[in-house]
């Protein structure tokens, strides 16, 4: 036996957790994000500090940004390795929600510790104590449970012996993925327990591939050999499945042509003749066209969000979903096919031998490409004008390496990033497009630095999300992980400015110009973001800012580029419709007849 704390315990037990890879076997825990406070630092802060090497602990400025950072962790390790965070009761805690919110909806693994109340009740009500008037056992932490894909509360140190190795299960399992909450009672982390050693031995875990059903392959495999049109929807299990090279060569085999999902885009390089782009309402015109006439779909790996599918308008031909997830295999009326992505791929491929499409259905999808990758230089083309997304997308695409990963998350970046970013590697586009989340771009980026320093990091940004949260460009400059961030200003939030607009409603509240204001300020975005210990410069111009990302590429620390952008344009090549409500009553004539188009557009949508 061996007498430790609860947090000793813990933390000795994360450290002894390994998974094997594709590269062999390496600790699933890389680290733990931490922000000390009453409920955290005497228990779990102590445990941490005895651990060193063992579990690094890294300190942030924010507890949201910090468990962004781990997010993106998990994200760029394709979910083979996971970071935990802990803080303290009360803000602390609460702050971290909307990231458990976050990895829940991506499916992504991630540990939360949030320090909680006393078990004992002996100093109720303590300092940020939540109560509630009419349950005893409530605390802030209950927020975690709906955004937890397992929870619980470790009111006693022997119930660590069943939590932990059920938050592992999870943390590890390709179907139930996702954020883990064990909220830890402060008493209780300092509580000492006599522990049996069999606990701490070195645990080697496994992520899973399950195979498909005999019957259900079978009658994907004849689908596909009756199919004229068929098509591949990719999604991000393609990339958690590591499928990308299974994928790559099943569609150079068979011809069959592959669109990308958010999560799913980098699982085929841009220029793969087979390659058609994004899908859906950021979609690509050639992804598009064959979604809409092909007679058969395939996804693989997605859980078929309302832009993948256009609300439910865009696929015409008959669904089947290859997914690990027997939830997202049943979805929109599919053939299911339950199984692990590259599993699948590679037996289907086995199956299929010689088989390939119809020459007319290659024909018609390379013309769509070579018509599409006009549109993308058009659209990416400098101009004299104020900058658009998308000329400042085509600016730093020209610059970046083949190695470089983007990083984005909300508002327009993400669709004109879907439709025009070219990637030429897996892993090499991160958009937060599951929870759209503003704020996580910069902690993102510097997750994605953590993840893989070999590869340079681009974060590109809105100035509504770096308002919002960029704290952890100091934590950044404080690691020495570089990250280069070009920063859009078009003064406030133009994406939902220009969803307002089609949806007939007046400018307002969006741009800062439309705001209730007394004075507009005058942010001065390169000033702030070298106080926080970057490297920054404000350009005027696109020609300025390839200049200037030259210079940030040889900066030794984190670098800001801001530059001024026009709210206005947007991509109008490609695209689909969104089933965004738009009020059925008005004294705006152009609200009703947006609402008349809404009306009309819902009539394609399959129930």
């Amino acid at each position: 036996m061996i007498r430790l704390t609860t947090a000793q315990a813990l933390v000795r037990w994360m450290a002894a957790q390994h998974i094997a890879t594709d590269a062999g076997e390496v600790p699933f825990f890389a680290g733990v994000w931490a922000i000390f406070g009453h409920g955290n630092v005497a228990g779990v802060g102590e445990a941490l500090a005895g651990a060193g090497d063992t579990l690094p602990t890294f300190r942030a400025h924010n507890e949201q940004g910090m468990a962004h950072a781990a997010i993106a962790f998990a994200k760029a390790h394709r979910r083979e390795r996971a970071m935990a965070c802990t803080t303290s009761i009360g803000p602390g805690a609460t702050n971290m929600v909307t990231a458990a919110a976050l990895a829940h909806v991506n499916r992504l693994p991630v540990l939360f510790l949030p320090g909680d109340v006393y078990a004992s009740r002996r100093p109720d009500p303590v300092l940020q104590q939540i109560e509630d008037f009419g349950d005893g056992t409530v605390s802030a932490n209950d927020c975690f449970r709906p955004v937890s894909r397992y929870f619980d509360r470790i009111t006693r140190p022997e119930q660590i012996l069943d939590a932990a190795p059920r938050a592992m299960a999870v943390l590890t399992d390709p179907v139930s993925a996702g954020p883990v909450t064990l909220a830890l009672c402060q008493d209780v982390q300092a509580e000492a327990y006599d522990w049996p050693e069999s606990f701490f031995a070195r645990r080697l875990w496994r992520q899973r591939r399950p195979r498909p059903d005999e019957e259900e392959l079978g009658a994907l495999l004849d689908a596909i050999r009756a199919a004229e049109r068929p098509l591949i929807v990719a999604g991000g299990g393609v990339l958690y499945s590591r499928a990308e090279a299974a994928l790559a060569a099943f569609a150079r085999t068979t011809g069959i042509p592959v669109a990308e999902t958010q999560a799913g885009k980098s699982a085929l390089a841009w220029d793969q003749p087979e390659a058609l782009g994004a899908i859906g309402v950021t979609g690509t015109s050639a992804a598009n066209r064959a979604a809409m006439t092909a007679d058969l779909v395939i996804g693989i790996g997605t859980r078929l969000q309302d832009f993948t599918t256009g609300s439910r308008t865009l696929f015409g031909g008959t669904l089947f979903q290859v997914n690990v997830a027997p939830h997202d295999a049943a979805k929109h009326h599919a053939h299911a096919v339950v199984g692990d992505a590259r599993a699948v791929i590679e037996a289907l491929a086995a199956h299929l031998g010689d088989w390939q499409v119809q020459e007319a259905w290659r024909e018609a999808n390379a013309a769509a490409v070579t018509k599409w990758n006009a549109a993308v230089e058009t659209a990416m083309a400098p101009g004299d004008a104020l900058p658009s997304d998308a000329q400042v997308i085509g600016a730093v695409w020209r610059r970046a390496g083949d190695d470089t990963v983007v990083v984005s998350a909300a508002g327009g970046l993400p669709g004109e990033l879907h439709k025009l970013w070219r990637a030429h590697r897996p892993g090499g586009y991160h958009v937060e497009y599951g929870f759209s989340c503003m704020g996580y771009e910069i902690a993102g980026g510097l997750g994605v630095k953590m993840a893989d320093p070999s590869r340079d990091v681009v974060v590109m940004v809105g100035d509504g999300s770096y308002l919002m949260l960029n704290s952890e460009l100091a934590t950044s400059v404080m690691l020495g992980l570089k990250i280069i961030v070009v920063l859009l200003d078009n003064r406030g939030y133009g994406c939902i400015n220009r969803l307002q607009q089609a949806t007939g409603g007046l400018p307002f509240n969006n741009l800062l110009a439309d705001t209730r204001h007394d004075m507009l300020p005058a942010i001065d975005f390169a000033a702030h973001a070298r106080s926080l210990g970057a490297a920054a410069e404000k350009v005027a111009s696109l020609a300025e800012l390839d200049a200037a990302l030259a210079r940030a590429a040889a900066s030794p620390i984190s670098t800001v580029v801001v530059i001024d952008t026009d709210p206005v344009p947007t991509t109008q090549a490609g695209g689909h419709w969104w089933d965004v409500a738009v009020a059925e009553v008005s004294t705006h004539k152009d609200v009703l007849a947006a609402r008349a188009r809404y009306d009309d557009s819902r009539k394609g949508q399959v129930k």
